[in-house]
């Protein structure tokens, strides 16, 4: 699992008939210590995140048993809503 910041949401129209009701959401991946650590993801929500929130998600195929769709072509999902950070070096390393 890793950690993120959740920056906004997708609109799709148009997708996969499994991911019909999923909400999408727009994630930065950060380190421990919140600083950026790499490109923003697209993630299925499973937890009712919102924009501004730390959150937890997985990728590769565990993602996709997160989502409520088990057929979904998910490989981003977020399973958890952080309520605070313990790191006791910068960088989280």
């Amino acid at each position: 699992m890793k950690l993120g910041i959740i920056t906004g949401h997708v609109v799709a129209t148009r997708k996969d008939d499994n991911l019909i009701g999923a909400k999408l959401l727009i994630v930065q991946p950060i380190l421990p210590d919140q600083t950026p650590a790499g490109q923003p993801i697209i993630a299925v929500d499973t937890v009712g995140a919102g924009v501004g929130e730390t959150i937890i998600y997985a990728i590769g195929s565990v993602a996709s048993r997160a989502a409520q769709q088990p057929n979904a072509p998910v490989d981003a999902a977020i399973v958890g809503i952080v309520d605070s950070i313990d790191c006791a070096k910068p960088g989280g390393v």
